[in-house]
């Protein structure tokens, strides 16, 4: 038919024989669905089966789908999906090889009709089940722009059914396929999820579209987010949702009031997993509050729903949850928590509740579901955090009025060891698992609990008559736990009590218990079918509070120590002795190798800022080399001016020399002669007077051309000496490599003593109980010891040679920084002699000028009058004519 269909029929009757395959085949699927009375095989798979059988019948139904006319087109996208949804993985397959295959589908959703844009939305939900490769070419086929552009167009939660369609096509394309959700955050397609959460004030009448369509929302963020990840993709998609304001949306829903139960326990599980293990994202969160009058503290609100036996269930588990996925890594959210136990921290007012009061409230009430979420809630906060297990240790509990009060940890064994006579509502072995592994985790690497938790001589005695007795199988994992706290006991024991030391713990456990029985009883917890639930994932997920025993973390803890304490009880004294020995050893190396590599990193800091002040230094040396070199320059410019003008001035003086000789005599009056002749006797003086002066200025100029001389010189000794300060400065930096280098070494030496260290409590922890040479053993000590001792030595003479060299650094900075200021003295007094030159030769000149025209004056006012008036050049000329002759005549006579 679908042959006839493509190559024998014109294509204006394409349409009938569509919607013709499309009857019959629709036939075989409706009886399907409507489970009809049952038959032997399944119409609608044999049909699928016969129709596959030839791959070209996928393939010219793939060509039929390219149709753009809407009969023929909507009944194969209907065909194709039915044949999906009957042999999916088969049909993948053939889509999948097929030329084009899976683009051709993507035209789908560009359909302008909705119907066939719909229908192909649902039938890219079947194509893309559980194909990895079908998903990757959808998401790059730009599947995403198109679904999130219709989910935007539809109203986003307020949308349709098309919505919830759009969102699981998305689920499909996103879960369990990293490449599709990093291509997904590379993409910025996260930051258009934010206004899907946008649900207003008004929260009243939620529609069962909108809920469903939340949800699915919700539960898409949780892929992107989800703890089964990669741990580096996971932590980009957190960061990116903090960064785009959709974590702060998320809490807003959460602290809302009028939102669905679903909801918001659906939202409570995504927000867990937004901020599990990335602190900006906890930080953030620890700073919401709820919108109560005080505020209050997200993290004491949910608490409130956690501890609070009215809730349900559902939304109980979803709290506890967010609360572990706070604490997941967070140091200082644990601080934060264990802080509100402690006596120095309690509102002694009683008008706000804290995160500790509540937890204690529900640990100590008679509501087994709040002791053993606490219970495990508490846990979450002492995780891999020593210090805060000796913190806890301070909390005291007031339990009666009268009574003194009680440790946390004594009215924790107290209630433990109390058992069946309180009156609780659910499980009372749940209570005591709870507490159980409160114990275990709290005395989990932390000798000093261990040692407050034998102080009390009624909790051994306990835990062996648990351990000893033959109880039900509902109560063997409540002896398996109390087999993992007496292991704990023994194994962080430091000895320190002496009727509770190892030996003689074990020698208790082999009396009462029996060796065997006793690691019989440890393994009974890893064996139980909820421990293996519970190490699935992190989410507490629990089909009723019955089934509440493990936690997830817990899990971990008891694998890892249930083969160390098995090992630990068959061990003799002798190796827990060696082993002992070895430890402290080891730790005292690790803290002189600690203290040593502080005062490195102190060293090398001292270095760093002796570098950053060298290089100060050299700035301010270069800045003055050119501020001298511009001074030297100014200096040769005021000497060029000064030469100029003293050559104007012989230029001047030659010119009025020449005209000495054109005076001549006019029949002046004798008295008017005589007075002018008495008037150039006096300008004669004059000029003679200011000739002597002339030759005092030019002294002057002459002991300043000196001067300017010497400073030249000073100027080419001071940068002599910045020359040999840059080169000093170079040593500096040669020297500090050098430093460096030596530092470098020592850190090598520092990590190949760690190594040695490991290697040594490798080889300790590591041993075989029937491995016993002590002789070897000691050798090897003694001799990694005494290399241990050498090395530390020689760090101690390098950390003195380091001192000593800081020492003359500082001596050499200071010494520079002496001949830099005298340096810039020096020059601050050649400056100031200058002016003072320039000044005076300034005066000097302008004398000068006022002379010359003064005597231009008068010997034009002479020549006018006749009298003939001669130079000096030309009275010296005469008086040496004269003694010439005087002289010629005496040879004659």
């Amino acid at each position: 038919m679908l042959y006839v269909l493509l190559n024998r029929y014109p294509r204006s009757t394409d349409w009938r024989w569509a919607s013709t395959l499309w009857s019959i085949s629709s036939t075989f699927f409706r009886q399907t669905e409507e489970n009809l009375p049952k038959q032997v095989d399944n119409l609608g798979s044999q049909f699928t089966e016969i129709f596959i059988k030839q791959q070209e019948n996928v393939t010219l139904l793939l060509t039929l789908v390219e149709e753009f006319d809407f009969h023929v087109r909507w009944p194969g996208v209907k065909l194709l999906t039915s044949l999906l949804k009957q042999q999916g993985p088969q049909v993948q397959q053939i889509i999948l090889v097929s030329p084009m295959g899976v683009s051709r589908l993507m035209d789908l959703l560009a359909d302008s009709r909705e119907v066939i844009r719909n229908d192909g939305v649902l039938l890219l939900q079947q194509l893309t089940k559980s194909n990895a490769a079908i998903q990757k070419i959808v998401a790059f086929e730009n599947a995403f722009e198109r679904l999130l552009d219709i989910i935007t167009e539809e109203g986003n939660s307020d949308g349709g059914i098309v919505v919830e369609d759009c969102l699981l096509l998305l689920q499909n394309l996103l879960k369990n396929n990293n490449s599709n959700q990093n291509f997904f955050k590379e993409g910025s397609y996260i930051q258009r999820m934010k206004p899907w959460f946008e649900v207003g004030d008004d929260n009243c009448g939620w529609s069962a579209q909108k809920v469903t369509n939340l949800h699915l929302m919700l539960q898409l963020v949780r892929v992107l987010v989800s703890p089964t990840n990669p741990p580096g993709a996971t932590s980009s998609c957190q960061k990116a949702m903090f960064h785009c304001g959709l974590l702060e949306q998320l809490c807003t829903i959460l602290m809302a009031t009028g939102v669905p139960a679903d909801i918001l326990t659906e939202t409570i599980n995504t927000v867990s997993e937004v901020i599990r293990g990335c602190q900006m994202n906890q930080d953030y969160f620890a700073s919401v509050n709820a919108p109560s009058n005080p505020p209050r503290p997200a993290i004491v609100v949910l608490l409130m729903s956690m501890v609070n036996e009215r809730q349900p269930f559902v939304l109980r588990c979803a709290v506890l949850y967010c609360f572990q996925c706070f604490l997941y890594k967070n140091q200082k959210g644990q601080g934060e928590i264990v802080s509100t136990l402690l006596p120095s921290t309690i509102d002694a007012t009683g008008n706000s509740v804290s995160a500790g009061q509540l937890l204690c409230g529900g640990l100590f009430s008679t509501d087994s579901l709040s002791n053993w979420c606490a219970a495990v809630a508490l846990a979450h906060a002492l995780q891999e955090n020593a210090t805060l297990k000796e913190q806890l240790l301070r909390v005291q509990l007031a339990t009666s009025i009268g009574n003194p009060p009680v440790s946390l940890l004594q009215q924790c064994t107290n209630i433990l060891s109390q058992g069946d006579k309180i009156d609780r509502r659910g499980s009372k072995v749940q209570t005591r698992v709870g507490l159980l592994m409160l114990l275990c985790t709290w005395l989990s690497n932390c000798s000093i609990a261990v040692t407050h938790f034998l102080h009390n001589p009624a909790n051994i005695p306990f835990l062996t008559g648990q351990i000893a007795e033959n109880l039900g199988e509902e109560e063997q994992l409540v002896q398996g736990l109390c087999a993992l706290l007496l292991g704990i006991s023994i194994y962080y024991n430091d000895n320190s009590l002496e009727n509770y030391r190892k030996e003689k713990l074990k020698q208790l456990i082999e009396k009462r218990i029996g060796r065997e029985n006793f690691i019989e009883k440890l393994g009974f917890i890893s064996k139980h079918e909820l421990y293996s639930r519970a190490a699935q994932k992190p989410q507490p997920s629990f089909s009723s509070p019955d089934h509440m025993m493990f936690d997830h973390e817990f899990t971990k803890l008891v694998k890892e120590l249930e083969g160390v304490i098995s090992k630990a009880i068959y061990k003799s004294s002798e190796e827990d002795k060696k082993e002992e020995e070895v430890k402290k050893t080891l730790e005292q190396h690790d803290n002189i190798v600690t203290h040593y590599k502080k005062v490195i990193r102190e060293q090398d800091q001292e270095l760093e800022e002796l570098k950053q002040r060298i290089n100060t230094l050299t700035s301010q040396n270069e800045q003055l080399q050119a501020t001298v070199t511009q001074q030297v320059s100014q200096i040769q410019q005021h000497k060029d001016q000064y030469n100029l003008l003293k050559v104007q001035l012989g230029k001047d003086t030659q010119h009025h020399n020449s005209h000495s000789d054109t005076f001549q005599m006019n029949g002046i009056q004798v008295e008017e002669v005589s007075k002018l002749k008495e008037e150039l006797e006096e300008w004669k003086n004059k000029h003679e007077l200011l000739q002597g002066q002339l030759r005092e200025k030019d002294s002057v100029i002459e002991k300043l051309k000196s001067s300017q001389l010497e400073m030249g010189t000073t100027e080419q000794s001071s940068q002599t000496s910045k020359s040999g300060g840059l080169e000093h400065n170079n040593e500096l930096q040669k020297e500090l490599e050098m430093l460096r280098s030596q530092i470098q070494l020592q850190s090598a030496e520092i990590s190949k003593l760690q190594i040695e260290n490991q290697k040594l409590q490798v080889m300790n922890t590591t041993a075989d109980p029937v491995f016993g040479d002590g002789g070897a053993t000691a050798a090897n000590n003694s001799e990694l010891e005494g290399r241990l001792q050498q090395e530390i030595r020689e760090l101690k003479s390098e950390v003195k040679a380091l001192s000593e060299e800081k020492e003359s650094l500082k001596q050499h900075l200071d010494s520079s920084s002496s001949t830099v200021a005298i340096l810039q003295d020096e020059k601050s007094k050649l400056q100031q002699e200058v002016a003072e030159s320039k000044k005076e030769q300034d005066d000097l000149l302008v004398l000068l000028a006022d002379q010359d025209q003064k005597l231009s004056a008068l010997k034009i006012k002479l020549k006018d009058l006749g009298v003939p008036v001669e130079d000096e050049d030309d009275i010296e000329s005469g008086d040496q004519g004269d003694e010439d002759e005087e002289g010629d005549e005496e040879e004659q006579d």
